[in-house]
């Protein structure tokens, strides 16, 4: 009998899989797999951290859906390049099937485990999944990739169209899924406990049905989605992020719920799926700016800002509410929206004058639908290192933008309730006599913004 595993990574779901879909037409048996990687684990310092619970619940949702055919979900804990080949000896296996992951780190892992299966005489094979568009797929007129994002996005929709907007929809039949007998089942067995993690409650849950719940939600608010995602208080996004980033749902999920509608809204929702593939296109084809700008001349700056100050910064303590109120939300629940990581990035960068890989790295510890290449290039874009990035002297009033897309003060009074007896007026820059019990601000923003001017004015633009 044909044997083949599906190695399932950043992609937990059973419908519209590429890699699930070539195996199953290709063999007459397949066991899937998912390996948590303790490269990757170690790097997260809490231990309670909520993405170990949310991948736990979604590997949950997949296996009590296997399950149900009579087969089962393998989990192993290990480094993928001793544990996939070994599970795939033991199972003789002849294939390993994956989707593709453009991280830097990914691409050496993969070719390391491609390297080791050769070895032992087993075939490895990847497919394009995470992204419409991947590498060198969308190319501008000279035959280079687009370092500028509107032009990007024009050549995107142009090939869609060109597809008549058929998107490959992998359907699924899960009856050659293996049966295979698996103590140490997700549902039966503590995960956490095995890899030393301690388990959490996500706000948002795991899992593709929780997803597509979440989806068939969203689709009626789609048409007020262009003006609704830029006010914190309003339940107006898809909240959808994370169900993305660990791939419950597939990309192809949201082209076509974007596709489904002719308004602004769904526009704009699928002007956000191509910022994701642009994002992902950069760090597979620049993979230098994981750790450096991607115009390298900005790191040539000198970051002027205080320890302490990113530490408040961190805390929610800087005395600018809007910013705080941002922080801890993040801090509670591991969610941020969209509109506050500009506003808190660019506060970070250029009026606390600290460098961006600080502010990247406590989003990736902290995030739930922490993504490197989307918050990479995030954080790229609002400090002004990045491809097409604004402008350096484009820096955001934090006061202005609290009064404009918080303008109620809602969102505030939410996590800074020592604020929450103030007026609408006064919520924004709290006169001290009034919210004794909050903190000061510990930077003048006039007086940071010149010399975040300065700073910058050493880079020729």
């Amino acid at each position: 009998m044909s044997t083949a595993i599906c190695w399932m990574r950043r992609d937990l779901r059973l419908h519209d899989h590429a890699a699930l879909f070539h195996a199953l037409s290709n063999h007459e048996s397949v066991q899937l797999v998912f390996c948590f990687d303790p490269h990757i684990l170690n790097k997260l310092s809490d231990k309670s951290d909520l993405r170990v619970s949310f991948i736990l619940q979604s590997l949950q949702d997949i296996e009590a859906e296997v399950i149900k055919k009579g087969a089962s979900l393998k989990v192993l804990f290990g480094l993928p390049e001793d544990e996939i080949v070994s599970f795939a000896q033991s199972l003789k296996a002849q294939a390993v099937y994956c989707n593709r992951d453009y991280e830097p780190y990914a691409k050496k892992r993969d070719s390391l485990v491609e390297k080791k299966l050769k070895n032992v005489g087993i075939e490895f094979f990847q497919y394009k999944d995470s992204v419409v568009f991947e590498k060198t797929e969308v190319l501008n007129g000279s035959g280079a990739v687009y370092k500028v994002f509107t032009p990007y996005k024009n050549k995107w929709l142009e090939k869609l169209a060109a597809q008549d907007n058929h998107l490959p929809d992998f359907k699924i039949s899960l009856k050659n899924l293996r049966e295979f007998k698996n103590p140490e089942s997700v549902l039966s067995v503590d995960w956490h406990a095995k890899i030393g993690f301690t388990p959490t409650h996500p706000l948002l849950a795991g899992g593709t049905h929780e997803a597509m719940k979440r989806l068939k939600k969203f689709m009626p608010a789609m048409p007020q989605y262009a003006e609704a995602r830029n006010i914190p208080a309003l339940d107006g996004t898809s909240n959808l992020s994370p169900y993305i980033r660990h791939g419950c749902l597939s990309v192809r999920d949201m082209v076509r719920a974007g596709l489904s509608q002719k308004n602004e809204g769904a526009t704009v929702w699928l002007s956000e799926v191509v910022w994701r593939d642009f994002y992902h296109m950069i760090l597979d084809t620049h993979p230098y700016v994981e750790k450096e700008s991607f115009k390298r001349d900005y790191d040539k700056i000198q970051w002027l800002g205080k320890k302490e100050w990113f530490e408040a910064w961190c805390e929610g303590r800087t005395g600018f509410p809007l910013v705080d109120a941002a922080m801890r939300c993040l801090n509670q629940t591991g969610l941020m929206h969209n509109r506050l990581r500009m506003v808190t990035a660019s506060f970070l960068c250029k009026t606390l004058l600290i460098d961006w890989r600080w502010g990247e790295k406590y989003f990736a510890e902290k995030l739930l639908d922490f993504d490197l290449a989307a918050n990479n290039g995030g954080w790229q874009w609002s400090s002004s290192t990045g491809c097409d990035a604004q402008p350096y002297f484009r820096i955001f009033n934090p006061y202005s933008q609290s009064e404009k897309f918080d303008s109620e003060g809602i969102f505030i009074r939410e996590f800074i309730p020592e604020l929450s007896h103030l007026s609408a007026t006064d919520i924004h820059c709290p006169p001290p006599l009034l919210a004794p019990d909050y903190y000061a601000p510990i930077v003048s923003y006039e007086k940071m913004r010149g010399e975040a001017l300065k700073m910058y004015s050493v880079i020729k633009n």
